[in-house]
C-alpha cells in the first residue's frame, strides 16, 4: 500500500507539472500573440494615416495644377 501510495502521489506531482508548464506555455503564447496582433494594427494605422496623407497632397496638387490650367475649381461636397 506505501509503495503504491507514493507512485500515485510522485503521478500526480508530475501530472501538476506538466500542467503548470502547458499553462505557463499558453500564457507566453497568448501574450505573444497579443503583442503581435498589437504591432500589426499600429502598423496597419500608421499606413492608413500616411495614405491619407498622401491623398491630401494629392488633391492640394491637383488643385494647383487646376488653378495653373485655369480650370475652374470644382466645388467638393466637404466644402
Amino acid at each position: 500500500w506505501l509503495k503504491c501510495s507514493s507512485s500515485m502521489s510522485l503521478n500526480e506531482g508530475v501530472v501538476a507539472e506538466h500542467s503548470e508548464d502547458l499553462t505557463l506555455f499558453v500564457q507566453n503564447l497568448l501574450k505573444d500573440m497579443q503583442s503581435r496582433f498589437q504591432n500589426m494594427s499600429d502598423a496597419i494605422i500608421t499606413r492608413i494615416d500616411d495614405m491619407g496623407t498622401r491623398i491630401d497632397d494629392l488633391e492640394r496638387s491637383i488643385e494647383h495644377l487646376m488653378v495653373q490650367a485655369g480650370v475652374e475649381e470644382i466645388s467638393r461636397p466637404d466644402r
